[in-house]
């Protein structure tokens, strides 16, 4: 069923990404561009218009001044054929002084259906007149007034409109090739950049990812960095950071699953032999002699505590520890259950140093509590013995108890050397934090996770001699009634 839901989602990411990045980019480049492209052709369109006219008017003026030549302002009507003709008007008519000069086909002017003043022409008016006289079906007449020579006030001309049209849709094609050209060129130019610069590096680390989450436990699989200074380099590295990480927390996943199997087979025979071994105790118990007497009750007490410790192990294979009984514990007897169970008596090469408050009492689940101790002065043997022979002088397991408001607080420290600087960044996490030869790792993460569970902390402190763990447990918070009580049994 999973299976197929992954193939499922695969392929649809698969439909999703048929137009991929690259096939985006182009589209949208070819967009912008033809966008770009319009911005700048409708006022240069509209400018067109305007220099056209402009032409005209020239020509106009340099008819006019024929006619303003004359004799008796009178030319023949073959001449005023030929350069009206050449201004391509209807009528040129030039305002000079105070007398106006008409320069027809017929003495009466033929109407006009729009006007444009060249005198007095803005942006917006210039496109959408151009835009107009493009689009526009009709074979207007438009009266085009404009400076006059010589200090005169204004020349006008009438014209078709339909010339000025056909060489503004002219004019509009060739400006389309080369735009076509421009375009093709400019988007080629930027999408290849841009594919270079972005879209292939982004989909190397697509296909990188794709290809970690098909085998992230591979380590061939880890993106290696590129070594760019940009965006897409820091993205690169930061992805190898996390897919390692990744990596190794599959890989310890992995290895906590065979820890897990392997205990779970090792539980169900060790059990039945801490069984037998019970009742062996209970015989020794019957014994006459004194020292046996002594002896046995310690023996079966450590027997009882190995059997509960079986019993949780699968708990803690599961990530799942007992809640915590907690209630009043002596933390002096405590430590010394701790250093018998370490077989730390007196004359043991190395030395057993506690310093704990008188009556110390600490709120907390002491079965807990004493394997989280158990653990770090474990560690703290072991560290130590690392550099034997020892000497109980120099080589001391050291812990200090005391009290600090409603917070008992408990350090435990050695002499030893202490814990390297490359292990100190993940060191209560499983099958990290151990830097000797043959151990698990798991000392430390079982203590912390005893200790949280206490609601309280653990910590290595710096700059101490050796290694130095400060364990702080709180008090449980008191119901104002439960002191009402006590206060009256009291």
């Amino acid at each position: 069923m999973s299976s197929k839901s992954g193939e499922s989602v695969t392929g649809a990411r698969r439909t999703g990404l048929r137009l991929g990045l690259s096939g985006k980019l182009l589209l949208l480049t070819i967009v912008f561009v033809t966008v770009a492209e319009i911005l700048i052709y409708v006022p240069l369109i509209g400018n067109y218009r305007l220099t056209w006219l402009s032409d005209k008017l020239a020509a106009a003026r340099t008819a006019a001044l024929v006619l303003y030549a004359a004799p008796n302002r009178m030319i023949p009507e073959d001449l005023k054929r030929r350069l009206l003709e050449s201004v391509g008007a209807k009528t040129v008519a030039l305002k000079m002084e105070n007398m106006r000069l008409l320069l027809a086909f017929s003495d009466m002017p033929p109407e006009v259906d729009h006007q444009v003043d060249m005198r007095d022409v803005s942006m917006m008016n210039t496109i959408v007149d151009g835009i107009r006289t493009m689009f526009s079906r009709d074979n207007d007449l438009l009266l085009v007034v404009g400076p006059a020579p010589m200090g005169g006030e204004f020349v006008e001309i009438i014209i078709d409109e339909r010339p000025l049209r056909e060489a503004m849709w002219k004019y509009s094609k060739t400006i389309l090739f080369v735009s076509l050209a421009i375009s093709a060129i400019s988007a080629t130019l930027v999408y290849l950049s841009l594919l270079w610069l972005f879209v292939r590096p982004m989909r190397r680390l697509t296909q990188h990812m794709v290809a970690f989450g098909a085998d992230p436990e591979n380590p061939a699989r880890i993106v290696v960095p590129s070594g760019r200074a940009d965006e897409i380099g820091v993205a690169e590295r930061e992805l190898a950071v996390m897919e390692r990480e990744f990596a190794q927390t599959l890989q310890q996943k992995s290895r906590l699953a065979a820890l897990g199997l392997a205990v779970s087979k090792i539980n169900h025979d060790l059990r039945n032999l801490l069984a037998s071994a019970q009742l062996l105790s209970d015989r020794l118990a019957e014994i006459a002699d004194p020292s046996v007497r002594s002896l046995a009750p310690r023996l079966m007490a450590a027997l009882d505590r190995a059997i509960a410790y079986c019993q949780q192990t699968l708990a803690y294979g599961k990530a799942q520890e007992p809640p915590p009984e907690r209630r009043p514990v002596d933390v002096t007897q405590l430590l010394e259950d701790v250093r018998e169970t370490l077989g730390l008596e007196p004359g043991s090469p190395i030395g057993w140093a506690p310093s704990v408050e008188r009556g110390l009492i600490v709120d907390a689940d002491p079965d807990q509590l004493l394997r989280a101790l158990l653990n770090l002065a474990r560690n703290s043997k072991q560290a130590l013995e690392s550099r034997a022979p020892n000497d109980p002088k120099r080589d001391q397991i050291r812990i200090i108890g005391r009290r600090e408001g409603s917070v008992v607080v408990l350090q435990v420290s050695d002499t030893g050397p202490g814990i390297p600087e490359r292990a100190r960044a993940h060191l209560f996490e499983p099958f990290h934090s151990s830097a000797r030869r043959g151990g698990t790792g798991l000392g430390l993460a079982i203590a912390a996770e005893l200790i949280q569970a206490q609601g309280g902390e653990i910590r290595l402190l710096d700059g101490t001699i050796g290694a130095t763990f400060r364990v702080t447990i709180p008090d449980r918070p008191v119901a104002l009634d439960e002191k009402r009580a006590e206060r009256a049994r009291a």
